[in-house]
């Protein structure tokens, strides 16, 4: 059976209500990581045998996939020559991943990460790997640079727990977030901890989430091995191209229109209200690497 894919029509309608459907997209000040007249970059990198047979992906291709999506986000034939438009040897440098422990950052890619900054001559000692302790983290706390990195999957209170709401450790009280389905999540990039740090967002598709009900649900059932990596500098961006992923998983796994509950309008909202990045997949520049098969998008 020929699979439809998801137009913007369809994406916009399943993941807002008709108030934000309404008045998404209009002209809007420029974005905080806006590429001005030029379309957001985000890189989709995908190797068809990534896994082991225990679930673990393998290293040496993590570290390729990595090196590949942001060579290509930079236009550089040399990893090393994108990295350094990244980091300096005098940052600090905070890699905000994730702890879920049914789907955390994977060690390996978390690793990769870290090594590629040393690369380039930042010290051990100015780099931290941290989730729920950043606030009091002292890398983080003098950080001039931030990193993030997370897992894609369906989320109780935001419809998603991706990019911008890996941010949400940031705050000392997380719950303050959570009102309207988590609509004003792009407000804590705003915050002086956050603001104009991040220089790159990996959201990890290695084995997404693309259904679950109820808080901090997981089943093994609502996973595929989708064995990608989706990576950009505007998290708006790279967040919006995964819910389209996960949209399109729904759709051919219930073989229905299943729109995610709650919607993920803070995505949107992130757009529209706070001008962070873009969520219209058509000022979205989409670069496709490696394994191409069933990439939903």
């Amino acid at each position: 059976m020929k699979k439809k894919m998801i137009t913007r029509r369809d994406f916009l309608k399943d993941s807002t209500s008709l108030a934000i459907t309404s008045t998404l997209l209009l002209n809007m000040p420029q974005k905080i990581f806006g590429e001005g007249d030029n379309r957001s970059k985000v890189v989709l990198i995908r190797h068809e045998n990534l896994m082991e047979s225990n679930g673990k992906p393998k290293k040496v291709l993590v570290e390729n996939m990595l090196d590949e999506a942001v060579s290509a986000l930079y236009g550089e034939s040399e990893p090393q020559k994108a990295w350094k438009q990244i980091v300096k040897p005098e940052d600090v440098v905070g890699i905000k991943s994730n702890v879920w422990r049914y789907l955390a950052t994977p060690p390996a890619l978390e690793q990769a990460i870290e090594n590629r900054v040393k690369s380039v001559g930042v010290s051990a000692d100015n780099i931290a790997i941290d989730d729920r302790g950043i606030l009091y983290n002292s890398v983080f706390k003098k950080a001039t640079a931030l990193i993030n990195v997370r897992p894609l999957r369906t989320h109780h209170w935001s419809g998603v727990g991706s990019l911008l709401k890996n941010y949400i450790m940031f705050v000392k009280r997380p719950s303050d977030y959570h009102g309207d389905t988590c609509a004003d999540l792009a407000a804590i990039w705003k915050l002086p901890d956050v603001q104009g740090k991040t220089r790159l967002n990996i959201l990890v598709m290695f084995t997404p989430l693309f259904h679950s009900v109820g808080p901090h649900a997981y089943n093994p059932q609502y996973t595929w091995a989708y064995n990608g990596l989706l990576v950009g500098n505007d998290p708006v961006a790279v967040d919006a191209t995964g819910v389209r992923i996960l949209m399109a998983k729904r759709k051919q796994f219930f073989q229905e229109d299943r729109p995610i509950n709650p919607p993920t309008k803070h995505v949107f909202l992130a757009d529209t209200r706070h001008h962070l990045g873009t969520a219209d997949p058509s000022k979205i520049e989409l670069i496709k690497l490696g394994w191409q098969r069933d990439s939903f998008i």
